[in-house]
């Protein structure tokens, strides 16, 4: 049986993909657009909060280096203050100052190898240590400097005399202060510059960029930062010194700043991811138990579209009264909304369910109380018929047409009042039944009513059986095979076939692989219009329309197959091209001790129209529901045309 329904489960749209439509064309969002609102709303308030931290992280460093700096310069102006008093003092013998960078004179420093130690002259030792005004001649640029890096200074301290070609003129200051500052350009008069970094005690001096560097800061006395090679940033500040022939230079390490900006960002770096830990975990806690209301919305609204809402009565979901439907809270609006809108829905099942049991007892009633007068209008005809002698030959005629078309009414009206039955839900016989001996005795008797025919039997070499009532499930081949019978030509050949087929439950279910029967009536006959294909199930459906009775039928052989196959918990289909016709049943394989009435695999309608090449529109499904056995008197109704 061929089969153009290709989508797979739980895609209705029949396409690959899972958006709507299913069509090569959807587009299947991703990523965050797929997220639930707990996960979107716990991202977005853990990334509002890492952003919020990252910030205060960021201006807690910056404003931290600001104080750092700005101590550091404090530092920076004292010992500039401290520079220019030893500076500008020339040394006597017995000075304990520093000795320069490549100074050799013996008695200077302990090792002579022209990096001494700072402190290499000690109290007590018969020497002077105090620098003494006019106490010597002039003093050279390294003189100076040793004089400028002296024991005063920290490890680190960066010093320089950059000597000019010329004067500049300084504004006179007291011997205790550094002159004024000089905001003036004097890298064009410089001479030379000397330079050294004490390290571990030692004067080291510095390399050629280095000095190149230094000679580039303005003598402003304020400071700047710059980096040397090998030893980071510093802070540096020049001067011209009172004679204006020099300028001094002494900068600060800023490995300290460095060092604490590091650390402090560590530990805002950890107090903020544990803090954004903490919040994931409390801000899930308290999502949950925000959205839990919500979430019991979607499960009352879950339930509800589980429900068989297309027959019968519908019990719908209630939900919490105080707790769902809060009309302070945005949730519960929702809620609200959703409790209004489900008693509508219940109000109006209701009213149906009750026009519609209305309907069927009507129907029933009126069948049944038809039956009596059509069988006395049958009754009387027939009789009339036998006294033929005595009536004149139209009457005979008239009496004949009264007699046929009391029949077909008497069929109509069982018809009716069967489907009445099988929709009021009351259930079948359960029997034993051989469907293999079923499709002869059909077949049989379809071969004596349509001689014309070529009726042909495929069946197993093993009998199948399945549960049921035996006379339900004979009416079911008999109306497809008279369907077949009535509006396919003659030499038709009609193939009534009996195989199984097994279908595997979902993955992960307990339950084992169902079979079913499978039954198929297969004729090679010009085929059904695809317009009238999917509703060749429904009641009254005719293939033309003008609604005659030519082909001798009521409209509801086919409409009874797929009742009382949907109240066997079975499946029903038609697939049809030209040249080729399958009406297919499928029906639980088992006996009516080890039966177990379930749903039909998949999730295909019970009464369900497919055509080979066409695209018909999908009904959707009905669920199964029993039904009421028939009286022993109902005829089996006429078959359905369907061409």
């Amino acid at each position: 049986m061929t089969d153009t329904a290709t989508g797979a489960p739980g895609n209705p749209g029949g396409g690959p993909g899972g958006g709507p439509g299913g069509g090569p064309g959807a587009v299947r969002r991703r990523g965050p657009a797929r997220w639930s609102l707990r996960v979107r709303l716990l991202v977005l308030l853990l990334a509002l909060l890492t952003v919020i931290s990252a910030v205060i992280v960021f201006v807690t460093l910056v404003a931290l280096r600001g104080v750092l700096v700005e101590q550091l310069d404090d530092r920076l102006t004292d010992a500039s203050r401290r520079s220019f008093i030893n500076v500008d003092m020339p040394i006597v013998p017995g000075y304990g100052g520093a000795a320069p960078p490549g100074d050799t004179t013996p008695g200077n420093t302990p090792g002579n190898d022209g990096t001494a130690p700072v402190d290499d002259a000690a109290p007590g030792d018969g020497a002077d240590t105090r620098p003494v005004p006019g106490g010597g001649g002039a003093r050279s640029a390294a003189d100076r400097l040793g004089a400028l890096l002296g024991r005063s200074q920290a490890q680190g301290t960066i010093g320089a005399i950059i000597e000019l070609r010329d004067r500049v003129p300084v504004e006179p200051t007291g011997p205790e202060d550094p002159p004024a500052a000089l905001n003036r350009d004097v890298r064009d008069l410089v001479e030379s510059v000397t330079a050294a970094v004490i390290d571990n005690n030692s004067l080291i001096p510095l390399t050629d960029a280095d000095l190149a560097v230094l000679a580039r800061i303005p003598p402003d006395a304020t400071p700047h930062t710059h980096a040397i090679s090998g030893r980071g940033e510093y802070r540096l500040t020049a001067q011209i010194d009172r004679a204006g022939g020099s300028v001094v230079l002494i900068g600060l390490p800023m490995d300290e700043v460095g060092a604490t900006l590091t650390r402090t960002a560590a530990i805002g770096a950890l107090v903020a991811a544990l803090g954004v830990l903490a919040a994931a975990v409390a801000g899930a806690a308290i999502i949950r138990v925000t959205l839990r209301p919500l979430s019991r919305v979607a499960a009352t609204a879950a339930r509800v579209a589980e429900l068989p809402l297309h027959r019968g009565a519908v019990d719908l979901p209630a939900l919490e009264p105080d707790v769902d439907t809060d009309p302070r809270t945005e949730v519960g609006q929702v809620g609200a909304a959703l409790d209004r809108m489900l008693g509508h829905i219940g109000a109006a099942f209701a009213a149906r369910h009750a026009s519609e049991t209305r309907m069927r007892q009507f129907l029933a009633d009126a069948s049944h109380e038809l039956r009596t007068p059509l069988a006395a209008i049958s009754g009387y005809a027939q009789l009339t018929r036998r006294t033929h002698a005595t009536v004149p030959p139209d009457v005979v005629y008239a009496m004949g047409r009264v007699e046929s078309e009391s029949a077909r009414m008497t069929a109509l009206v069982s018809d009716l009042l069967l489907l009445a039955r099988l929709d009021s839900g009351r259930p079948l016989e359960r029997r034993t039944v051989d469907l293999s001996r079923l499709v002869v005795d059909a077949v049989s008797d379809a071969h004596v009513a349509a001689p014309t025919h070529r009726f042909e039997l495929d069946l197993p070499d093993e009998p199948i059986t399945t549960a049921g009532d035996p006379e339900r499930l004979h009416q079911v081949l008999a109306n497809l095979l008279a369907n077949t019978r009535s509006h396919t030509p003659p030499g038709t050949r009609v193939t009534a076939r009996l195989t199984t087929r097994t279908r595997p439950t979902a993955p992960g279910a307990a339950a084992p692989p169902v079979t079913y029967a499978v039954l198929q009536v297969v004729d090679d006959g010009p085929g059904i219009p695809p317009e009238l294909l999917p509703r060749v199930f429904e009641r009254f459906a005719r293939g033309d329309s003008s609604r005659s009775r030519s082909a001798g039928s009521t409209g509801l052989g086919l409409s009874i197959v797929a009742a009382v196959v949907e109240a066997h918990h079975g499946q029903v289909e038609a697939t049809s091209r030209p040249g080729r016709t399958v009406f297919t049943v499928l029906l639980p394989v088992g006996t009516a001790q080890a039966h177990q009435p379930e749903q039909a695999p998949d999730a295909a309608p019970p009464r369900q129209a497919r055509s080979v090449g066409t695209a018909e529109p999908h009904h959707p499904a009905e669920p199964d529901d029993p039904a009421e056995p028939h009286g022993a008197a109902e005829p089996h109704g006429a078959a359905h045309p369907h061409r």
